[in-house]
């Protein structure tokens, strides 16, 4: 079984393309009729459905995995942890789940670039969802200190309320742009002349 499409997206950080590669490698393997599941590495597969934020897949993917393989792979079961946070919504589990495990060598890379993609998220999910925070609930959904955390949104503008220990949210401004192209125009103008004429 050669998983050389793996090792080689591991290597050049392209973590965002390791759950496809994993999906087609197992259809691959499955269809030749080779016994593969002692050597998949599906910590690594399970990780990659959660940096394109695809539990769903995760949890199918779990489901197939063979309990003597969830039992004796302990990355493997550490990995599922992390689904099983993302799918209860527990985030500060996330994070004690990412920082809960010596990961190998292969796998902390991605572990370590799932962590930033998940703080961003997370970012993103605060900066929609409310208008003021306590900083001890953003250190929770953020996975950091509250010193960090306090840093970490003061650089994204947001003001902090020592005295009320409250973050206020900078909300972004919305840019809407019209796509108009001008031929389009043109064609819209001499439909409404002929429509008048």
């Amino acid at each position: 079984m050669d998983l050389s499409p793996v090792t080689d997206a591991l290597a050049v950080k392209s973590f965002d393309k390791i759950a496809d590669i994993c999906d087609n490698l197992m259809l691959q393997v499955a269809a030749e009729g080779v016994s593969f599941h002692d050597d998949w590495p599906y910590a690594i597969h399970l990780l990659g459905y959660f940096y394109v934020d695809d539990c769903d897949s995760a949890r199918f993917l779990w489901k197939t995995i063979p309990t003597s393989v969830k039992e004796s792979k302990s990355e493997v079961a550490a990995a599922w942890r992390i689904g099983q946070k993302l799918w209860t919504r527990d985030y500060a589990g996330v994070y004690e789940s990412i920082r809960g495990f010596d990961w190998s060598q292969e796998a902390k890379d991605m572990v370590a670039a799932f962590s930033d993609v998940y703080t961003k998220r997370m970012f993103q999910l605060l900066l929609s969802a409310y208008s003021t925070i306590t900083i001890r609930d953003l250190a929770l959904f953020l996975g950091m200190t509250e010193d960090d955390a306090t840093t970490y949104v003061v650089e994204n503008g947001w003001t902090v309320d020592a005295a009320s220990q409250m973050v206020t949210v900078k909300k972004q401004a919305i840019k809407r742009e019209q796509k108009v192209d001008s031929s389009k125009l043109q064609r819209l103008t001499e439909y409404v002349f002929h429509l008048e004429h």
